[in-house]
Formats: structure tokens, sequence, C-alpha cells
């Protein structure tokens, strides 16, 4: 079986990325319409790129690394700029998507020589919803899971059916996943391919296995070898004892022993945020706070203001004048003001002391 990732062009101007693997097939969906997702209201939509691997967790590691790239980025790769996606982006690329872009472009022999030093994609958990109730709560577990960089959903016998179109809407975005989900008619089927399976419960069971938490599950599965699966229970009652005796592991949670119910959604959203964690997904951007202002800079601030409060009586009563300058002081001295911030409150201070109309 052969697996494709896939980048549309939408009528507003977006694109869309995802995953599958019958190709044309999806494709067409999208075009017509039949998949009530994203690029439902954004038709006529055009595929622009597409690239074909052996693995579906290899289409899923290149699908979630276009999914984070700028526009510009996602351009150059339709355009085939080859120059211009290594100064923007190959620096920041996963092995998966290295091999798409060699699947577009001419296999040189220096490409050949980077592939041998590739490292193995270790496919991300899979999480299993068992017996869900409500849609709403498995849109909103698609999106707890694409947050964190989770793509695979499986689903066991849901109570009303596959697909539920309440699951959209609280998805945001997530659609691809519920498009992509899987049904199965019991657990064991579900996890038949995993080797580790963690069953998510707060509730004792009868069943005697080891418990673990979400951080200690988290490095566990990213030190596995095979596939891994968070396995979640029904939202009115959890997991039956059936479910967790097919589990290798228990994984809970320290919780208020006096009202320790999680809805789906938190519950999934623990697990996936503390697998996120060793993934290599997108931090925050840092940003400079600039270099803290000199002393002088700063004892300059001080002065001013205190003539300022001398000048309208500020210090009353006189015997008290000292500790007011302190407290001052340790205010004005505690956030590390930096150059910029000095000069902008001295400004201030400087136009209270010349008030003028504008």
């Amino acid at each position: 079986m052969t697996f494709h990732t896939y980048m549309l062009r939408c009528s507003d101007g977006s694109y869309y990325t995802g995953h599958t693997d019958s190709f044309e097939t999806r494709v067409a969906q999208h075009q017509t319409g039949a998949i009530k997702g994203y690029t439902f209201d954004r038709r006529p939509v055009e595929l622009v790129w597409s690239a074909e691997f052996g693995t579906r967790a290899e289409a899923l590691a290149c699908e979630l690394q276009i999914k984070g790239w700028s526009r510009h980025k996602k351009e150059a790769l339709i355009a085939e700029d080859w120059d211009k996606l290594k100064k923007a982006a190959i620096s920041h690329t996963s092995p998966s998507l290295s091999d798409a872009l060699r699947l577009r472009s001419e296999r040189t022999e220096e490409e050949a020589v980077q592939k041998n030093h590739m490292t193995t994609i270790t496919p991300s958990p899979v999480i299993v919803l068992v017996r869900p109730q409500l849609g709403e709560n498995i849109g909103k577990a698609a999106r707890a899971m694409l947050n964190f960089g989770l793509t695979e959903m499986r689903l066991v016998s849901p109570r009303d059916g596959w697909p539920n179109p309440d699951a959209g809407p609280t998805a945001a975005g997530a659609d691809f996943i519920l498009d992509q989900a899987q049904v199965y008619e019991t657990l064991a089927d579900a996890v038949a391919d995993c080797a580790h399976v963690y069953a998510t419960t707060v509730r004792k069971r009868g069943v005697t296995k080891p418990v673990v938490t979400p951080e200690e599950a988290a490095r566990e599965v990213h030190a596995a070898q095979g596939r891994c699966a968070y396995v979640f229970g029904p939202e009115r009652s959890g997991l039956e004892t059936e479910d967790v005796a097919l589990a290798r592991k228990i994984l809970t949670v320290p919780i208020n022993p006096e009202f320790g119910s999680l809805n789906l959604a938190q519950a999934v959203i623990l697990c996936a945020y503390e697998w996120s964690k060793q993934a290599d997904l997108k931090q925050p951007t840092i940003t400079d706070l600039g270099e803290p202002a000199p002393q002088v800079e700063l004892e300059g601030m001080i002065e001013q203001l205190d003539a300022l409060l001398v000048k309208v009586g500020y210090f009353f009563p006189p015997d008290r004048a000292g500790a007011t300058r302190l407290t001052l002081r340790n205010l004005l001295t505690k956030p590390g003001w930096n150059h910029l911030e000095v000069r902008t409150l001295r400004g201030v201070l400087s136009h209270l002391n010349r008030p003028r109309e504008r």
C-alpha cells in the first residue's frame, strides 16, 4: 500500500494539506464537497502538490511539517523552487519531507549520501476512543490532538455511528483527522497493531497492571519500538474492566478525589501535551526583551520622578519620606527595565512636568 501527502489551493487562496491511502478518491471528495471539512466552503479546490510514501507514518510526518510552514515556503515547494526552499526550510525539514522533495526533484549524488544518514521516524501514538457518545466530543478530541501534533484517531463502536455531522464544527480546523478516522467494532481490533497500549482511567477496575502518569507514558512512547495507543472510554462511564484488561498499562493523573471527572477532550489533551514535549513541534518565538538599562539611566529616572513628587507635595508626612522613597526605589528596580523602557517612562514624566494642549 502507498500513501500520499497532498496540498490543495482553495478558492480563498488558502492551502489545505492532508494525507491519504486513496489519493485520487480523496482529492475527488475534496473537489466535489463529499468531505464536510475545511475545503467544503472553499471550493473549487485545485491539487497543487503531492508526494508518495511507503508508510502512513512518513506521510503523516510530511503533512505535519508542511502544515507548520509559512505561505512563502509552501509556494516555494509548489513551484519546485529548490534554492528558495532550501534557504527557507531545509534546515528545519524532517526526514520524510526531505524524501518528498527528492521525489519531486532530481536525485543527486549528494542527496543519496544524505539519505544514508537519515534517522528513522517513530510513528506518533494513536488516539483510540471507545464507544464515544457525542459527535461534539469527538470533534473536540480531534482539535486537542492536532494542537499537540497527533493526527491518527480510531473509533470503537461510536454510539451515533460515523461519520457524525456534529463532530466537524467542534474540530475547529482539525477536520482531516475526522475524515481519516478509522472505525472498529471492538477495542481488540483497534489496537491489534499496537505493541504498547495505555488505558486511561482514574477508577480502580479490579485489574492489576502497572500504573503510569501521562509524563511517564510519554517518555515510554518516545523510547518504544512499535506502535503505541492511548485508549479513552465513553464520556458517561469511562473504560470498562474488559477494556482495561486489553491494555499493557493504566494511565492516570493525580486528581481531586471528590471531583475526578474529566471530559474527553481534557483527557486527550493531557496525554497529547506530555507527548508533544519531546516531539519536534514549533515553540513560541523567543522575544528579545533588550539589554537591561545601565544603572546611571535608572538612577536618572528615579531622580526625575522624585523631583516631580517633591514638587506636588507627595512625601507627607516628612518623617515617612525616607521609607516611601525606599519603597518606590524597590518598585522601580524590580522589573529590570531596558534602555527603551527607561527612555519612554522618562518621556512620560517630562510631559507631566510640562503639560501642554494638543
